[in-house]
């Protein structure tokens, strides 16, 4: 049973307002229809101030130049530049791959001639001509996935045209691509049964397909070469190091589909610290039984390495994936208080502290990146990301100069 307000006024003399604030959150009191439309009327006309702060706290005017988000408008045609260049302004990873243009772009930039001169410097690097010409020194790493993919012929055009310094990779970055000029890597999906493709000789790389007797032919192709070089370690006294080693495979190869053959006619240096980490490792193996001798030097490889970033006036690294080519670029950079410019490319995440998914922060703590720098962390696919950064930066540069 209800009761109304009037007849409770009449047993309380208590004011009413202080007695409801006492009863608990559960009993309820019928107001009258009039009582209700007054109420409703009241909170319609009175919103609560503390949800007025809440919500409409007062903005701060924006720094001059902010960029306003805007994406491509499709209306003015289909113009793959200009939808480009709109990432810059779309946000998230979009703006992510903007600035990793930028970034690379400030590395091609760079001369020697934008600074000033050190008196400590040595009189050939204080010429206006030498100046002039000293450029950004660009490490590019990759993961052997990437070589297995289409992501090849992009590397392969940075390496024929001598648009990057140094290289590093891991042994499947170099092996996929020599395996690559003497047998095709095919198209699959990346839910085909292991054990159907085991029986059928075939070995899958997430969705490409690498026939097994890919490999057999990589073992006759190589065989040979490793002879030759046990003959001259033997005869001439040679000292192979890993980065002697892929010049050797880039110059017997002698295919322009190749990244380590125009690595090889570019003299552009690989290095590659985990050598024996893939087929190449396994060939190096059975070698072993056959021709026994062979002795890798990898000591040589990492004063090279580090003396490549060491002596330059500075440098950019771009490095597709992670693990030991990503760490291997930056403990060179370590060397010299950090690179200057850097663009990862990558999917990994930092919450395990794994140094694969550390971003650029993480590595100027450490003093492989400088304090001074401005990286760029795109976190994506790399067969996705790299090509639209080679096309709005080496590429486009390359080709606006006349193919130089």
């Amino acid at each position: 049973m209800f009761v109304s307000l009037l007849s409770v006024s009449e047993f309380f003399p208590t004011p009413f307002e202080a007695l409801i604030s006492t009863l608990p959150p559960s009993y309820s009191v019928m107001m009258s229809s009039s009582q209700q439309a007054d109420a409703s009327v009241a909170n319609a006309t009175s919103t609560p101030s503390a949800a007025l702060e809440a919500v409409l706290v007062q903005s701060t005017p924006m720094p001059e130049g902010a960029l306003e988000v805007r994406g491509y408008d499709f209306n003015k045609g289909i113009n793959y530049s200009e939808l480009f260049n709109s990432y810059l302004r779309t946000g998230f990873q979009a703006t992510s791959i903007g600035q990793a243009a930028e970034e690379v772009n400030r590395m091609l930039n760079w001369r020697l001639s934008d600074e000033a001169i050190n008196l400590d410097e040595s009189p050939e690097y204080q010429d206006p001509t030498t100046r002039a010409q000293t450029k950004c020194k660009i490490f590019l790493g990759y993961t052997s996935n990437l070589v297995s993919s289409g992501i090849r012929e992009h590397i392969r055009f940075l390496a024929q045209h001598s648009l990057i310094d140094v290289i590093v990779t891991s042994a499947g970055g170099v092996e996929e691509d020599i395996i690559k000029c003497l047998g095709p890597t095919y198209l699959g999906k990346f839910d085909l049964r292991g054990e159907d493709l085991r029986k059928k000789g075939l070995n899958r790389i997430g969705n490409l397909l690498v026939p097994n007797d890919n490999y057999c032919k990589f073992e006759d192709w190589v065989m040979p070469v490793l002879d030759q070089m046990v003959k001259e370690q033997k005869e001439d006294g040679v000292v192979w190091t890993p980065s002697k080693i892929i010049h050797r495979l880039g110059k017997v190869i002698d295919n322009p589909d190749s990244i380590y053959y125009w690595a090889y006619k570019n003299n552009i240096p690989v290095y590659c610290p985990a050598l024996t980490d893939g087929s190449l490792g396994d060939m190096i193996y059975f070698h072993s039984y056959k021709n026994p001798g062979l002795i890798i030097d990898i000591a040589g490889d990492i004063r090279a390495v580090n003396n490549e970033a060491v002596f330059a006036k500075k440098t950019g690294v771009i490095i597709l994936g992670g693990g030991v080519v990503k760490h291997h670029i930056c403990n060179a950079n370590l060397m010299r208080n950090g690179a200057d410019y850097a663009v990862y490319i990558n999917t990994g995440q930092e919450f395990d502290g794994s140094d694969a998914g550390a971003r650029p922060d993480e590595a100027i703590s450490w003093g492989k990146i400088r304090m001074t720098a401005e990286p760029v962390k795109v976190y994506a696919d790399a067969s996705i990301v790299f090509p639209i950064l080679v096309a709005e930066t080496f590429a486009k540069r390359f080709h606006e100069k006349g193919g130089r």
